[in-house]
């Protein structure tokens, strides 16, 4: 399954007003780091199964998303909860540190 890009008509309902974790991965078509670290976020993102989403909203498309939330490193991955900002990390280096990240902030793995 792959993760959805969402934009900024999206972010409201399907982020914020959530009933699970959402990691949202701020990201770029054009950035390398960004696009070699997708496959790593798809596994995790499967791995995680029901208990929290994963989506990506493209700085370039959703630049208000990415000001609001002080975006100013790609790719850098936000977790949701409740309507809130509960944890960030830019530049995981690996699929290892996004999962250990999420068990660290309450997403469990299915």
């Amino acid at each position: 399954m792959a993760i959805r890009k969402i934009g900024t008509t999206e972010f409201e309902q399907e982020v914020l007003g959530a009933a699970r974790p959402v990691a949202v991965d701020f990201m770029a078509d054009w950035c390398g780091y960004c696009r070699r670290l997708s496959p790593a976020l798809e596994r995790a993102a499967q791995k995680v199964g029901q208990a929290a989403e994963v989506v990506q909203v493209d700085i370039d498309e959703g630049g208000e998303l990415a000001r609001r939330y002080r975006v100013d490193t790609i790719p850098t991955l936000i977790l949701f909860a409740g309507g809130k900002e509960t944890a960030r990390v830019v530049n995981p280096p690996s699929q290892a540190a996004v999962e250990s990240w999420l068990r660290e902030n309450g997403v469990a793995f299915g």
